[in-house]
């Protein structure tokens, strides 16, 4: 281009960058050499060709263009930037002193075979990064494939789908092509526009052989001749013309080099893999010696120059291609499998969209749930053992693992889908009941200990607190998080008080570097759609979409409601994921929305309703049930317009009445030894930080709270012996590390804590014996959730494990006779123990699966409580369990053609 225009372009682009002169031109841009001003440093700018940017429109192509910038790859060249200034189109990429693989290629002609086959390898790692992530290059070539330290970096990424997206049908008016005759597939060579990985593959395979043989396999003097050959002729085997080409690279060349895209690799990382196994083979190892399948009778029923007619006929009638219809369907599950929980995200869908995971029944007669996978090419799914208990599965970034937590205690654990047993990637002390396998090499989890999001290396390490609620508005939890492609962000849902002037639900962007969030919009279980959308649900199961710029975390548009029907579980909860190529799952059903009904269940598990017309909402995870000494009256913490406070219940079907009324948590309610008080936890001081003291007041209603302990440290849990002298206290551990939690006594009246069980474990779900001498509780110590027994107050005395196979929530018998808990499978188990003199365990029974019909107790909270009688249990049930209505899993393909139609950005 001439000087006038390079003044142009430092006049357009004044203050950002300086055009020092040009670097060369190529099919669709030239490439000039140019100052970044704002960071300074050398970047390669490139202009869009005039006569293509006039057809392709600025904003079309700047929306395409922007779809790479999020490919981070050390073998990809990122961009930096786009816009339009004074008519020109424009990107920008780094500047890469070295020379292009197409220079070294015309100074050498062939390469060393390691070295060939290296720089190919390296190739197909970036092909399979950008793929997975829907990308597709479609001029893969030696011209763009740059040689930084002998490494190649793959540049104009994305840049022939931004042009031929943006273009259309108008894009032949330029007389340009997307893509270079000599590397393009048969797919591409006849126009047809429904090219995917295998078209990348094709082109890199055409690469390869060229760095080995010194040409093309399809070489021509003119482009007609070239598409010609790739159409219907034949190539010479790479060993004839290179004998010391191993046999395993010459398969692979012939597998990447077939006719018909689904008979070359299905991936670049199967590309990459066979180059790499001196056993791969392909076929019946003969040279190829002509066309195959449907290509087969083009090549004897027509000429070559009949078939170059039809080609270029091809290329001038070109239209913009139908996109692929919208299809539904249900999935036909065997009976009993519905993936629908009370609370748990229970569906997830492979980034290609072949697998579906689901978590169902168990597949021998165990009590409990495990997952179970779905593929797409397959009609029954199957178990995955050792994900007995599993709940929230997420696939890894490259669909070959299922990460997914594993409780009660929810310990974070991996499978493979190769057969390898679970790994623990984290323990109980985390818990959590929302997943997200990022491709940031993090699984993000919402830690209770905080309310809020945490993350483990996927191989397993120290964890990290990534976000902090805001008690300014009154936040109590955020859950439901993903990652957002690029790793920087992620969408989770805030959970707030209900007393306060919030929206009780609402989408947050929270930024993974600074730790802050802001508020995007009110809705629930929000899922990033990489056709530029964000998908939420309200608590009535109505699913909603709107616009939304991924780099900026930004909504850029107006919601709508698409369907209705989607499964919403308590705690906002959704069977909902949406994978990277537009395959949409769901559980249709009836939602249940959190509300919960209080029930007695026997040691048989029969359920009986308290009051079958009362429901209400917990306020999960903080659910809490507690039954008079005389089995009268319920105390529970429920959550209304008004807030979160303490009511009392005359059982059975008797009135509810508050008990508490102020403006902050009242939670965790407990009843005196007389039935006559109920003590609490409560933030009503107004201390911030979350910081809750201990109250208490009289049951019936008359009186004023009363100040019972005000600690530095908030009290997360309290329990009293009978004669109430002294507490039992769960405080957070000192040092400071998430998920760690100790057990600590206070005699009344006295300032000093003692120390009960202060181990560098977590420790919690303290339970007082009925007479005051012993105290369960829970401790990460082996690894994992197990119960535990120690004198009180003498805690040191002696220490006794009750559990064997995992425990929480330990509930005394009013006996003392037995220790009730749950174990790792989700049962409910009854331990016989002796409490005269030493304390001893016996038999432990297994009395029903606390799975699916009822709120599962987590390790810090208890939502039941043991009758009187020792003969019932008050649970909560949540969405009147499994009896509702039918839910059926639902499968959609081709979701963003529907997204793009109904909500355009």
């Amino acid at each position: 281009m001439s000087t006038d225009v390079i003044a142009r372009l430092n006049a357009a682009l004044q203050g950002r960058y300086e055009v020092q002169g040009e670097l060369g031109e190529g099919g669709m841009a030239t490439v000039y050499l140019a100052d970044d001003l704002k960071h300074n440093r050398k970047v390669a700018l490139k202009v869009l060709k005039p006569e293509l940017a006039a057809v392709v429109g600025a904003d079309r192509f700047l929306t395409e263009i922007e779809t790479t910038a999020n490919l981070q790859h050390p073998h990809i060249l990122p961009l930096f930037d786009s816009g339009e200034a004074d008519s020109f189109l424009f990107y920008v990429m780094p500047y890469v002193t070295g020379e292009t693989l197409r220079d070294r290629l015309e100074r050498e002609r062939q390469l060393p075979v390691h070295e060939a086959v290296g720089i190919a390898v390296s190739m197909a790692g970036a092909l399979d990064h950008a793929h997975r992530k829907g990308v597709i290059h479609r001029d893969i070539k030696p011209a763009n494939v740059l040689l930084q330290d002998g490494q190649p970096v793959i540049a104009d990424f994305g840049i022939a789908l931004a042009v031929g997206s943006a273009g259309g049908a108008r894009l032949t008016e330029t007389g340009l092509s997307v893509g270079t005759p000599y590397y393009m597939s048969p797919e591409q060579a006849t126009g047809d526009q429904h090219v995917g990985p295998q078209s990348d593959i094709y082109a890199l395979t055409c690469v390869l052989y060229e760095m080995l043989v010194g040409e093309p396999p399809f070489p021509g003097q003119t482009a007609q001749a070239v598409l010609g050959r790739i159409i219907s002729g034949d190539y010479s085997p790479v060993t004839t013309q290179r004998p010391s080409v191993p046999a395993n690279v010459d398969a692979t060349i012939r597998k990447g080099l077939e006719k018909i895209s689904a008979d070359r690799f299905a991936t670049a990382d199967e590309f990459a893999k066979a180059l790499q196994d001196a056993g791969f083979r392909h076929g019946n190892e003969q040279a190829v010696t002509g066309p195959a399948g449907p290509w087969k009778g083009v090549a004897i029923g027509m000429s070559v120059t009949t078939v170059i007619f039809m080609t270029l006929m091809i290329w001038s009638l070109m239209r913009t291609p139908t996109p692929p219809p919208v299809a539904r369907y249900a999935v036909q599950l065997p009976e009993g499998h519905d993936p629908a929980r009370p609370y748990g995200a229970n569906v997830a869908v492979s980034p290609d969209g072949s697998m579906i995971v689901y978590v169902g029944p168990p597949a021998s007669e165990a009590a409990g749930q495990q997952l179970w996978l779905k593929r797409r090419d397959q009609l029954e799914p199957t178990p995955l053992g050792g994900t007995e208990t599993a709940l929230s599965p997420a696939f890894s970034p490259d669909g070959s693992k299922i990460a997914f937590l594993a409780g009660p205690p929810n310990v974070v654990r991996v499978i493979s889908l190769t057969g390898e047993p679970p790994l623990t990637i984290a323990d109980s002390a985390v818990g959590g009941n929302s997943l997200d396998w990022a491709d940031d090499g993090f699984i993000y989890f919402d830690g209770p200990s905080a309310n809020a999001v945490v993350r483990v290396p996927e191989g397993g390490g120290s964890l990290a607190t990534m976000s902090a609620l805001d008690s300014a508005t009154v936040e109590l939890v955020h859950a439901w998080h993903q990652v957002l492609p690029g790793g920087r962000t992620a969408i989770m849902t805030v959970f707030y008080n209900p007393a306060s002037d919030v929206n009780a639900y609402r989408i947050a962007a929270l930024d993974l570097e600074t730790k802050e969030h802001r508020i995007l919009l009110a809705g629930v279980f929000a899922r990033y759609s990489e056709s530029g959308h964000l998908l939420y649900v309200s608590a009535d199961g109505l699913l909603l979409a709107v616009p939304f710029d991924v780099d900026a975390a930004e909504v850029t548009g107006p919601p709508v409601a698409l369907f209705e029907g989607v499964s919403v579980g308590g705690f906002g909860s959704a069977d909902l994921d949406i994978s990277s190529d537009g395959t949409l799952a769901y559980m249709a059903g009836e939602s249940t929305s959190g509300l919960g009904r209080a029930v007695w269940v026997d040691r048989a598990g029969t359920v009986t309703p308290v009051d079958p017309e009362w429901e209400f909402d917990p306020g999960m995870p903080e659910a809490s049930l507690m039954v008079s000494p005389d089995g009268t009256r319920l105390a529970a913490k429920i959550n209304t317009e008004a807030g979160e406070d303490i009511w009392i219940k005359e059982l059975d079907d008797g009135p509810l009445s508050r008990l508490t009324f102020d403006d902050g948590i009242d939670r965790r309610p407990q009843w005196s030894a007389d039935g006559q008080r109920i003590f609490y936890n409560s933030d009503r001081s107004g201390e911030g930080g979350s910081h809750y003291d201990l109250w208490s007041q009289p049951a019936d209603g008359t009186g004023v709270p009363e100040l019972v302990l005000d600690l530095d440290e908030s009290i997360l849990e309290a329990r009293l012996t009978p004669d109430e002298s002294a507490f039992a206290l769960r405080l957070r551990g000192l040092s400071g590390a998430v998920g760690v939690r100790d057990v600590v006594g206070l005699r009344r009246g006295e300032d000093a804590v003692f120390p009960v069980a202060t181990e560098p474990y977590d420790e919690k779900g303290i339970a007082l014996s009925p007479s005051g001498r012993w105290i369960a509780y829970e401790s990460t110590e082996t690894g994992r959730d197990e119960v535990y027994v120690r004198p009180f107050p003498n805690a040191q005395d002696g220490k006794w494990q009750v559990s064997t196979n995992g425990g929480i929530n330990p509930k005394w018998a009013h006996s003392e006779e037995e220790l009730f808990f749950a174990n790792g499978n989700g049962e409910m188990v009854a331990a016989q123990v002796q409490t005269d003199g030493s304390f001893r365990v016996g038999e432990r029974r297994t009395l029903f699966s606390l799975v699916e019909r009822f709120l599962d107790s987590g390790p810090n909270y208890s939502s039941w409580d043991v009758a009187p009688d020792d003969r019932r249990f008050m649970m909560l049930q949540i969405g009147g369990g499994t009896d509702g209505g039918e839910s059926r899993l639902v499968v959609v393909q081709n979701f963003f053609e529907e997204l793009e139609e109904r909500v355009p950005r």
